[in-house]
């Protein structure tokens, strides 16, 4: 059975499961079982390699809750022994009291958090089941084992699946831009950025994780890499943070599922840390970010900022230059109206962001890039260490609406990338110095002004003004009768 056809099946029988109510239960219940059978081939694929080099290997996971003792205990023909085979309440009951609180251990038990042991403790701290039928959870759990981690095609095809089920959960609804940015604009921003390996790459508000999945693989195809390139990249490059629950489990999932065995993500609200607290130890030499916007932020936690505002993405945009170091670079999903909004806050950091940083390149997206969210975006290209001389600009125009059947794809993208290179001049694209007259230092505005296209004015026809004209006459004789009645 295709492994498509596995995950579409996977789906049916949630579906059918009273515990299991949106495409979110679907996707962090197929996480946790998914989770387990990858450790068990990790924990073979250890073994081999102990063998090879005659050393002994001690499991992670203690025998009864390996998953071929109890989810998957099989016969001489290889088959799922039915003798053995836990179904029904037997299941549930060993599943929610005896497996979950054993996992749940390991986050205590672990040398420290950058252990596949302490990752598989904060994965079942974060979970539980939800499938209330042990016969549903009996079926999930012998499709799952059909598929297999052990070849980088495997992991490889198991990867884009797992994307594309985080890509229907955002489609599903208001969870798009949270859950999910496109895969061609996050590939674009990669390659702009351009991050170098002995680099720590950082997402403060990381969700799917899907720039720092899109990062290792750019990191990792560039070269062929020494064995210490190999473990810097799995261990010392790749950070994120997420407050979400389900967003940090599938984050952490899929960071799996791309190659990265113990993913340095925390799950923490960003937004809580004191700006003033950040030392140099903590600051990142890239950030790649997509922070949500639309939110309104307590007083409490707006008090962790110099500029004070409830906007979400305001407050994570002060937080990725604070935690760049010096020479860093950026780049920076935000609501397009952050560049043109006249309230105080918005211009204060405005200014903080070309005093201190050399906000280089702006992209303008088109509506319906994010499926789901009707807002506007654009995209910030920054280093931090220098203050902005000018600004090159892209206005991505497409000759199609962008929605789920007309998503972004690279192709769109592709000039945006060719001209970026050196800033050229185009149709689409222009530049600004924010030292000349025609820009404000007062608004430090930023708005996207197309000088290479005419505003469009569009005039009415002076039938139509007529048709006004009665309609406000008749309107108004209507007013002045009801008033002399009353006189």
């Amino acid at each position: 059975m295709m492994f498509e056809q596995i995950f579409k099946n996977i789906d049916d029988i949630l579906h059918k499961d009273a515990g299991c109510g949106s495409e979110l239960d679907y996707v962090e219940q197929t996480s946790w079982i998914l989770f387990l059978k990858y450790l068990d081939d990790l924990e073979k694929d250890r073994v081999t390699a102990a063998e090879l080099t005659d050393k002994t290997y001690t499991p992670i996971v203690d025998k009864s809750y390996q998953w071929p003792v109890w989810a998957m205990p099989k016969g001489k023909d290889g088959k799922l022994d039915h003798h053995k085979a836990m179904t029904g309440d037997d299941l549930a009951d060993f599943v929610n009291n005896k497996l979950f609180p054993y996992f749940k251990k390991f986050k205590v038990s672990a040398e420290n958090a950058d252990t596949i042991e302490y990752k598989i403790g904060e994965i079942f701290n974060e979970l539980k089941n939800r499938l209330q039928s042990g016969y549903n959870l009996r079926e999930v759990i012998t499709l799952i084992d059909s598929l297999r981690f052990r070849t980088h095609a495997e992991k490889h095809e198991m990867s884009h699946l797992y994307e594309a089920k985080i890509k229907n959960m955002g489609n599903a609804g208001r969870n798009g831009g949270e859950y999910y940015t496109p895969r061609p604009l996050i590939t674009t921003i990669v390659k702009v950025v351009n991050p170098k390996i002995g680099e720590k790459v950082y997402d403060g508000a990381c969700g799917s994780a899907g720039f720092l999945c899109e990062a290792f693989n750019y990191l990792k195809s560039g070269k062929p890499l020494s064995s210490r390139e190999t473990e810097i990249l799995q261990k010392q490059t790749f950070y994120g943070k997420e407050k979400k629950s389900l967003a940090y489990i599938i984050g952490t999932m899929n960071m799996i599922l791309h190659g990265i065995e113990a993913p340095n993500i925390i799950h923490t609200n960003t937004l809580a840390e004191n700006l003033a607290d950040i030392q140099e130890k903590d600051r990142y030499d890239v950030v790649l970010a997509n922070p949500p916007f639309g939110g309104k932020e307590r007083a409490e936690v707006q008090q962790n900022f110099p500029v004070k505002t409830g906007e979400t993405a305001s407050l994570f945009l002060q937080h990725f230059i604070k935690i760049l170091k010096a020479g860093g670079k950026a780049g920076v999903v935000i609501k397009n109206t952050f560049l043109s909004n006249t309230d105080n806050a918005t211009v204060a950091i405005r200014k903080h962001l070309l005093e201190s940083c050399c906000l280089h390149t702006v992209l303008d997206l088109p509506g319906g890039t994010f499926t789901g969210a009707g807002v506007k975006t654009v995209v910030l290209f920054f280093e931090k260490g220098k203050p902005t001389q000018k600004v090159w600009y892209y206005q991505l125009n497409l000759d199609r609406n962008l929605g789920k059947t007309n998503p972004l794809n690279e192709n769109d993208l592709a000039e945006f990338l060719e001209l970026q290179k050196t800033f050229a001049d185009s149709g689409n694209s222009w530049s600004i110095d924010v030292h000349t007259k025609d820009f404000s230092p007062h608004q430090y505005d930023l708005s996207v002004k197309n000088p290479n296209k005419k505003e469009e004015v569009s005039l009415r026809s002076p039938q139509i003004i007529l048709e006004e004209i009665r309609a406000l006459d008749k309107e108004s004789a209507e007013v002045l009768n009801v008033i002399s009645e009353l006189i």
